[in-house]
């Protein structure tokens, strides 16, 4: 048994050590380079891109669907931006807006999500450093299967690199349907609570079809503020030529940022319920107060984006945090990507000579 044992155990060292030695690439040379351009403040001043699919899980309403961005760039002092979401329609993907279609017992207009935001950026500090940026090694021939079967080599290239501290400042603006049951379960209440001019609580349950059911609740929220905050940019826009290989470029603009959340109007409907039983004590049509709820008008968020110096490329951004809203429904996490997006430097002067 013991020899059996020590029989396998030099068989996997030898397995091994031939597996690490064809680990040892022929093709990993050292390369040589031609500097192209090293520009990182030569970059397009406009962006403009459509969002195909962004998707928005937020605990007010789970979302998903189009949108369009644009940045400007203001020589070295301001950038600017501004863009808007929509859901593609209530079943892609409203979530909210599509179960109060289905199920809400009110009378409340299910309002479908919008999202505008709108803002800019004060480069407090706008400056250009020394660093590295790391290339992959291609070539024609690595197409198909080749180069999918293959572990691209890389090379470092020094390159420079320009960073931005900033200081934001802008507006925000949503709507949406939204499902009272939820929110009052999480604040404790029920639809008691909800009282009409008499004083008279929103039923508990409703008799549909001869059964007993929950009376479900559905209203809609409208957020108007603002946020303030702070990022930090990266921007580098370097290309070379590599002997054997093709161009390498690097001319990624990454933004992380960090805002606060401020609402000053956040405006829940009001429930209307029609009851059509003339022996109900809330017979006929009645408003019930919604103020009992508790809204949160102070929030903050955390994200990300990156977008490519180019004149037809594509972007991706995401952002995690708490929105101003309903209280214990603010929580948010939130990704989207823009393609396609076309930049220019608005720059269409030629020089002209006379004859």
């Amino acid at each position: 048994m013991t020899y059996r044992f020590f029989s396998a155990l030099a068989a996997l060292l030898v397995c091994t050590t031939g597996l690490f030695a064809q680990g040892e690439r022929k093709d990993k040379t050292a390369v040589t380079y031609e500097e192209l351009y090293d520009e990182p403040y030569s970059v397009n001043k406009l962006f403009i891109g459509f969002i195909p699919l962004y998707a928005d899980m937020f605990a007010t309403n789970v979302n998903a669907g189009y949108g369009a961005e644009a940045v400007y760039y203001h020589k070295d002092k301001f950038d600017f931006r501004a863009h808007f979401r929509k859901t593609y329609s209530r079943q892609f993907f409203d979530f909210a807006r599509d179960l109060a279609t289905k199920k809400s017992d009110v009378d409340n207009h299910a309002e479908i999500y919008n999202y505008y935001e709108f803002g800019a950026t004060y480069h407090i500090k706008d400056f250009e450093e020394s660093s590295k940026t790391k290339m992959f090694l291609y070539k024609n021939s690595y197409k198909g299967n080749k180069w999918a079967a293959r572990v691209p080599l890389n090379a470092e290239v020094p390159c420079k690199v320009r960073k931005i501290y900033g200081a934001r400042l802008g507006g925000i603006i949503w709507d949406s349907s939204t499902d009272l049951g939820r929110a009052l379960e999480k604040q404790g209440l029920t639809n008691a609570d909800l009282k009409n001019e008499e004083g008279v609580g929103l039923p508990e349950t409703i008799v549909k079809n001869g059964e007993t059911e929950t009376f479900d609740v559905f209203s809609n929220v409208t957020s108007r503020g603002l946020y303030v905050g702070g990022s930090m940019t990266w921007i580098k826009n370097v290309a070379v030529s590599f002997d054997k290989f093709e161009e390498g470029v690097d001319d990624l603009i990454f933004t992380v940022y960090l805002d606060a959340l401020i609402a000053p109007s956040l405006v829940v409907d009001d429930v209307v319920y029609v009851d059509d039983d003339p022996a109900s004590p809330t017979a006929g049509k009645h408003t019930y107060d919604v103020s009992v709820l508790d809204t949160k008008m102070i929030g903050f968020r955390a994200g990300m984006e990156g977008r490519f110096n180019r004149m037809f490329s594509w972007s991706y951004g995401g952002e995690v945090g708490y929105r101003p809203s309903i209280g214990g429904r603010g929580l948010y996490v939130m990704f989207k990507i823009a393609f396609p997006v076309f930049g220019t430097n608005l720059d269409y002067k030629v020089e002209s000579f006379g004859k």
